[in-house]
């Protein structure tokens, strides 16, 4: 027998009764358990007779241990008997024990309580997407730009989009600094990856030509020892190349090998296309965030610190996996932007609260409309999964259970629903 009770915001209490066969076979269990470490003179340990052993055993140790035997199973009872879902670990407290009967409570860490504004007229609005003429023409000239062949200048002097091979060394106060030298290094003119006007200053000069450029590092440098030094440059220019477009003809189109792109009309097409489908994904991601600002605008929830601290676990794993992709580790990250692993987690935390926010929120939205998933919804979505990653749907259901789909797809189909 078990009982629930809200007791706060986010913390219910589940009382269990142990009584009756149950109870009396659990302190049975637990006495031969105690009794066969117990040694008695005369016999073998744990051989004793019973009425001998009974005064040896602490009966309130038979207790204890009878009650801890079964109050796993009375929480699971319990938290399927009342629907709960517990978000931590619950505390336990024996309220009553006796040989006739125990009461458990377990302090139980809930979700939190939802209260919902107006939701059905938040309002859902795509942008229509529009592509200009302009906007293919700069995306082509964004390709003629990267099929470029540098040719080298044997007269003239640097001009903006140059590609320069300098050979440069950094003073300051007149003693070269760590880091600041290189030589036979390729800098493109107005690629701004060096000092802002480093680059700037090199525009005008020829091959060969070695002159002192002036900067200033600025406050926010990654290197400490450098924020906001004045430096001189000593630089060399080696050799000046210019870019060379090629022509905008079919044959160049045919080169870049697009599947049934082989003119010049079918390559403004096919990029107009891409800009379109683009387009229409941002409007759609900004609609939908716009959908979920307002959700969280309208949505009251106190979050408890152990819903925020599992959500930033989550969130700072699949930052460290984003980390590894890119070659660096977590530890690296942190080391070379000089954060902590706490800074880190603050940097997160709003957005984590915001997460769970609308989480709850489509939650309480499936629950008033009484959203279903069903299970040719999962079924769809196993084989969705399935072809996305070439697995078969069965190896797709041990990495994903179909109690978190569920979850997902239940979220899913609120926000499905908000939309409409």
């Amino acid at each position: 027998m078990s009982e629930y009770k809200k007791i706060e915001n986010a913390k219910a209490e589940l009382t269990c009764t142990l009584e009756g066969e149950e109870w009396k076979k659990a302190q049975e269990t637990a006495f031969r358990k105690l009794a066969a470490k117990v040694e008695i003179k005369g016999f073998r340990k744990g051989q004793a007779p019973r009425h001998l052993t009974e005064k040896y055993v602490n009966h309130n140790e038979v207790l204890l241990d009878a009650a801890e035997a079964l109050a796993q199973e009375a929480l699971n009872k319990a938290v399927d008997e009342h629907n709960v879902t517990l978000i931590d670990r619950p505390s336990l407290k024996v309220d009553e024990m006796t040989d006739e009967k125990c009461v458990l409570t377990f302090d139980c860490p809930v979700y939190p309580d939802v209260t919902l504004g107006d939701y059905k007229n938040l309002g859902y609005k795509v942008e229509e997407v529009k592509i200009e003429d302009k906007e293919v023409d700069d995306q082509i000239a964004d390709l003629l730009n990267r099929k470029a062949d540098l040719e080298l200048k044997e007269d003239g002097e640097v001009e903006d989009g140059d590609t320069t091979v300098i050979d440069f060394e950094g003073f300051l106060d007149g003693v070269a600094f760590e880091g600041g030298k290189g030589e036979n290094y390729d800098l493109v003119i107005g690629s701004h990856s060096f000092i802002p006007g480093f680059e700037e200053q090199l525009i005008g000069m020829k091959a060969e030509e070695t002159k002192d450029i002036n900067v200033t590092f600025p406050e926010d440098y990654h290197a400490s020892d450098l924020k906001g030094k004045e430096a001189v440059f000593k630089v060399t220019v080696h050799e000046i190349k210019k870019k060379v477009l090629p022509e905008l003809n079919d044959e160049f189109v045919t080169e870049q090998k697009i599947e049934n792109v082989n003119t010049v009309e079918e390559l403004r097409n096919y990029t107009k296309e891409n800009l379109s489908k683009r387009k229409e994904s941002e409007a759609l991601n900004k609609a939908e965030n716009d959908l979920m600002d307002k959700l969280v605008e309208i949505t009251e929830s106190e979050i408890p610190e152990v819903m925020v601290n599992s959500e930033l676990d989550m969130m700072v794993q699949n930052y460290e996996q984003r980390m590894m992709q890119q070659g660096l580790s977590l530890k690296q990250f942190l080391d070379i932007t000089k954060q902590s692993m706490d800074d880190l987690r603050n940097s997160m935390k709003e957005d984590a609260v915001k997460r769970l926010k609308i989480n709850l929120a489509l939650d309480e939205i499936a629950k008033k409309e009484n959203v279903e998933v069903l299970e040719e919804d999962l079924n769809a979505e196993y084989q969705k999964m399935a072809d996305m990653y070439g697995m078969d749907v069965e190896e797709v259901k041990k990495y994903v259970p179909d109690s978190t789909l569920k979850d997902d797809l239940r979220l899913q189909k609120a926000l499905d629903l908000l939309k409409k």
